[in-house]
């Protein structure tokens, strides 16, 4: 299902998003807790995090389907608190696609237009160059039943983004697709994205997908913003502990210096020359991936120790489960986490 369109005479354009100490209750319950939050004009941004973290309630408050506790929110430079979602020049593609059963793809696309009280034959040109834009023209005909997954999906998308919105808001358009058409997509997202220039605004638990989509990473955890930043920084230099768990990819280890970070991909096994730091551990679980060797170890005072090696290297001395080893890591590799 889709919602909301621009003011009447808008022209499709990248709106920015700022949150300001923004809060939802559910009852007793604080499901986002003062959040500050400023997107782009024609950013792609990923609201990230484990379930219940407050990101789909935050998404949902962009969109008007959920009143705001406390707080203010501004898309362009208008406080919209009250405001309906039709009036806000948002479009919301909800993780359920909810296609009408009984429309072709066309009237699927043109159905907003059609409550709008748009003519037939202009509501059907305009769902026609959407479809066109999802590379869906050659199936405008077709019911949904008749279609893939993925299919689906190009019409939800052309239905929200027939409405020319500022910004398009996107709850986990991805997670009910298997794996090779999830790639497809994210390629899609971001073909999209960049042809149009509108902002972006999507709700994953996925890591890969917001580091293959976003250009600002927007990490959530109880209601609160842990970290947000480009990809590459928030990978690179988590602030947190839980970040950098989330995240994947780092080791949190802790010393006299405090609680540090480091990349599981920058761990050094056998008898490691250079290391500053070492650790001895027993090898838990292994997994081939391929290009890489993933390697779980249980180390004294470290949470799923992780190693991550080249297959070459890996193979040039192959490990079992419950082999005995010397893990270590140059102190410049080492970055110091605030909490």
């Amino acid at each position: 299902m889709t919602t909301g369109s621009t003011t009447a005479g808008s022209a499709t354009a990248g709106s920015n998003v700022e949150l300001v100490k923004l809060r939802k209750f559910y009852g007793s319950t604080i499901a986002v807790d003062g959040i500050d939050l400023r997107i782009a004009a024609g950013a792609y941004c990923c609201l990230l995090g484990p379930s219940g973290c407050g990101k789909t309630s935050t998404l949902r408050m962009i969109a008007g389907h959920e009143d705001i506790s406390d707080g203010d929110l501004l898309i362009g430079d208008t406080v919209v608190n009250g405001e309906p979602p039709a009036r806000r020049g948002t479009a919301m593609m909800f993780q359920s696609y909810a296609l009408f059963p009984h429309l072709d793809c066309t009237d699927n696309v043109a159905f907003s237009l059609k409550m709008k009280g748009v003519a037939k034959e202009e509501r059907r040109r305009r769902a026609r160059e959407m479809l066109d834009l999802v590379h869906m023209s050659q199936y405008a005909d077709r019911l949904p039943a008749q279609l893939s997954g993925g299919q689906q999906q190009r019409v939800a998308l052309a239905r929200a983004l027939i409405t020319r919105p500022g910004v398009l808001l996107l709850d986990e358009p991805l997670s009910a697709l298997d794996p090779f058409l999830r790639i497809r997509m994210r390629e899609e997202l971001k073909r999209l994205h960049t042809e149009l220039g509108i902002t972006f605004v999507h709700v994953t638990h996925s890591q890969t997908e917001a580091m293959a989509l976003a250009d600002l990473v927007v990490v959530m955890n109880q209601g609160r913003i842990e970290q947000a930043g480009p990809p590459r920084e928030v990978f690179n230099l988590p602030r947190t502990a839980f970040v950098a768990r989330f995240i994947g990819g780092h080791n949190v280890v802790e010393d006299a210096a405090g609680r540090r970070a480091v990349r599981a991909d920058r761990i050094l096994l056998g008898r490691p020359e250079g290391a500053d730091h070492q650790v001895e551990g027993t090898v838990r679980a292994l997994e081939y991936h391929g290009a890489s060797v993933h390697l779980t170890l249980d180390v004294p005072g470290a949470e799923d120790f992780a190693v991550v090696l080249d297959e070459s290297r890996f193979y040039d001395a192959p490990l079992a489960i419950g082999d005995r080893v010397t893990a270590g890591w140059r102190a410049r590799d080492v970055h110091p986490l605030v909490a």
